[in-house]
């Protein structure tokens, strides 16, 4: 490290300090950090996820504990309360810590528990945007985006400042992490980061308006959904106007719970709507293979292979029709691991009527009608009247800083 300013050796200017620990704020520390608490959870029994890095899982006679980490906070949840508050009582012997109790706030997300679930909320954030914003006061809108409304790179007039364009963008990325129903409009906006318009942003605004009528809305996880992982495909055939390329979005489905979603601009331009489907499924695919495989870290078992619903016939077939190969070999070769999983039997690739896709309001504006019923057909709504004030619960979840 340099030498800190007004404690340089005049002896010596040009040389660097070595340290013989890490501090905070150096590009190195949570690498170090990371390393020293891994080597302990590693000493205590705990074995490391390779489906994610940040997840350590302690599984000995019965006793079952799960720790996820996100730089220094961390949740613990398990099977047992006693040997959690153990586990916690041996961690706070080698770190500084400080336990939170039941789990009720992480990273920006409202935990609130209930009677056969938990919400998941980012009300707070939202207000927070909102008054940043100066949008408190608006006027709500029933969908996110308009569907009369074109939207290009050169419509508008360049913004003089695009600082507070770009700001609201960033804290709404942040937001889709449990709003999936804002999640196209956001990627939508996003493309125009480096030039924001004046159509733009008065579509940004619009989307805040839309939280403003929605701020309470969240994700309702039931404990009682079955064991089973399915997704929903789709994409829009050159949505994108400016460059004619396409849009894939999937959400996952664990039982009745959405877990998992993606609204993102493929990167190069499909020659069919069968094409598009078919990029959209190899999106879907590869994250529910990387959330099988998470799944059974979690000792969670699934009674049939994870099924992937279209509404496109000839991407349905061509996941599992090589007849089809002839006409599609321009695709990259690594699209095809599709059918390479659904002939193993690993997957399922099925068609889905179009009124009965979920994953439409994630390529595309829609009515209002339509909007809002797929919005509760994916497991966003507003909190239950029941559930408003609580933030403690009973069940062994702790977080700790």
């Amino acid at each position: 490290m340099t030498q800190p300013p007004g404690f340089v050796d005049p002896a010596a200017p040009l040389h660097i300090c070595r340290l013989k620990k890490a501090i905070y704020g150096l590009k190195q520390a949570p690498r170090a950090w990371y390393n020293e608490l891994r080597q302990f959870l590693i000493h205590t029994g705990f074995v490391n996820s390779h489906s994610n890095t940040s997840l350590f899982i302690f599984n000995t006679n019965g006793c079952v504990i799960f720790l996820l980490v996100y730089v220094d906070d961390i949740i613990v949840t398990g099977n047992d309360t006693t040997h959690i508050d153990a586990f916690v009582d041996t961690l706070a012997r080698s770190f500084s810590i400080k336990d939170l109790g039941a789990l009720s706030y992480f990273l920006g997300v409202e935990v609130i528990p209930s009677p056969t679930g938990l919400f998941l909320s980012q009300h707070k954030y939202v207000v927070d945007l909102l008054a940043r914003t100066k949008m408190t006061d608006s006027k709500p809108v029933a969908t996110p985006l308009p569907t009369d409304h074109t939207i290009t790179l050169l419509a508008g007039t360049s913004l003089t400042n695009a600082t507070e364009y770009r700001q609201v963008i960033r804290a709404l990325q942040y937001l889709s992490f449990t709003r999936l129903d804002i999640a196209f409009a956001v990627n939508k906006l996003a493309k125009f980061m480096h030039r924001p318009t004046t159509e733009q942003w008065s579509l940004a605004k619009r989307l805040l308006r839309y939280l403003k009528g929605t701020i309470g809305h969240g994700l309702l996880f039931h404990s009682d959904s079955p064991i089973t992982l399915h997704a929903f495909s789709d994409a829009d055939l050159a949505g994108t106007l400016d460059d004619r390329t396409s849009t894939s979005a999937y959400v996952l489905f664990l039982g009745s719970n959405a877990i998992s979603w993606s609204s993102r601009k493929q990167k190069s331009v499909a020659r069919s709507s069968t094409e598009a489907e078919y990029r959209a499924v190899a999106l879907a695919a590869s994250e529910v293979l990387w959330l099988s495989s998470l799944l059974r870290e979690l000792l969670i078992s699934s009674p049939s292979p994870p099924t992937i619903f279209c509404d496109n016939i000839g991407a349905t077939y061509l996941c599992s029709n090589p007849v089809f190969h002839s006409r599609m070999k321009h695709i990259e070769i690594d699209f095809h691991f599709v059918r390479d999983r659904v002939q193993r039997g690993q997957l399922r690739v099925s068609h889905v009527a179009s009124a009965d896709q979920l994953a439409e309001s994630l390529t595309k504006p829609l009515s209002r009608t339509r909007f809002a019923l797929l919005r509760s057909k994916i497991g966003v709504s507003e909190m239950p009247t029941i559930l408003r004030g609580r933030i403690k619960d009973t069940n062994p979840t702790q977080s700790l800083t």
